[in-house]
């Protein structure tokens, strides 16, 4: 009674009152995010000053803290020149399944300065689920302007955040995605810089995008070769040489690569049994269409089939039809036209970060 009380003297509607409600409490999310972070700030300033001091101590690894950096990389200590950041992976941030803030100094600013606020944001991979990085726009007059991962020893005008809205986990949530546009709003304050950041609603619509595209592109084909006789371990690995597959590091799958790169491989098989059926597995939205990858695995399969005296036949036992092929084709056609249409060509590194 006292809330509808309330609404009547505000006049409100049930619907503007829900609203209400909501905003005021991801308001409040946003504050206790804002302290958490400047605590974590100002703990990391007071064990950089301490380092400093005694000229030892480690520094905090960003193999588990920012960009995926290599975990077998060992930091020096905060006497010495703070790292490049750096990842195993070399992506560059994409607006197209990224949320980007951008950061703008009225006066260029240093590397080195940038990467001692951004050291207390070492707890932030262990949290989220979705890639983040940072790029800065070179500053100085000896380089061609343009966006780089972060030195210390350079100066920038501009800075860029960014976090992965979607992958194969799923479209980011709100408080990872509050959490990371806070951040970044503190930072620009400490900074004293400009800030570009679209807002959180926006980037979940664009989030939940993404995913449903993901989600409807990403497709896996197979092929299976049924034989009519188990194939003794030995006589299959030959086989499987002979036509160009590599045994994968867990020694239970065949990769089949062109110029260095994985087109399709073979599901797990036991190395102690005899085979019976092979499996031949394509991720269509990680292979450029120009390979040809589906024609390339199913003129495999026929080989096989063929030398190891097997057929060719479907996830329910039946013969694998003509019909069904171009069926397959098809489909295929309008999955590349589908990924190209959304800015996500199959193949692409842009594919390869959203469909990991």
């Amino acid at each position: 009674m006292y809330v509808e009380q309330i609404m009547t003297m505000l006049g409100l509607s049930d619907l503007q009152f829900a609203l209400a409600v909501i905003g005021l409490l991801i308001l409040i999310v946003v504050a206790v995010l804002n302290i958490k972070y400047a605590r974590a700030r100002r703990k990391a300033k007071e064990l950089s000053e301490y380092s400093l001091d005694d000229r030892f101590g480690k520094e905090p690894s960003f193999a588990q803290g920012f960009a995926d950096g290599d975990a077998g990389r060992t930091e020096p200590s905060f006497g010495e020149v703070i790292t490049t950041i750096s990842a195993p992976e070399k992506f560059a941030i994409d607006p197209r399944i990224d949320c980007v803030i951008t950061l703008r100094f009225d006066e260029a600013i240093s590397g080195s300065e940038i990467l001692a606020e951004i050291n207390a944001w070492t707890d932030l991979q262990a949290q989220s689920t979705a890639r983040w990085m940072c790029e800065g726009l070179n500053a100085n007059l000896d380089v061609a302007e343009d966006w780089e991962e972060l030195h210390p020893d350079s100066t920038y005008s501009d800075l860029q955040l960014a976090i992965q809205l979607a992958s194969r986990k799923g479209a980011i949530g709100v408080l990872e995605l509050s959490d990371f546009c806070s951040r970044a709003q503190a930072l620009a304050e400490t900074l004293g810089s400009q800030i570009d950041m679209p807002s959180v609603s926006t980037m979940l619509e664009s989030a939940t995008e993404l995913d449903v595209m993901a989600a409807e592109s990403d497709i896996q084909l197979s092929i299976n070769v049924l034989f009519d006789e188990p194939c003794p371990w030995g006589n299959f690995d030959a086989l499987m040489r002979q036509r160009g597959f590599k045994l994968s590091r867990n020694g239970r799958q065949y990769e089949y690569l062109s110029k260095g790169v994985v087109l399709f491989s073979s599901a797990d098989l036991d190395p102690n049994k005899s085979v019976t059926q092979v499996t031949l597995l394509l991720e269509v939205p990680l292979v450029p269409q120009e390979e040809r990858a589906f024609e390339r695995m199913l003129s495999e399969g026929v080989e096989i089939a063929q030398a190891a005296h097997g057929r060719l036949v479907d996830d329910n036992g039946i013969n694998l039809s003509e019909a069904a092929v171009i069926s397959i084709r098809q489909h295929l056609d309008v999955l590349y036209a589908n990924l190209e249409k959304s800015g996500v060509p199959a193949g692409s590194s842009t594919a390869s970060r959203l469909f990991s």
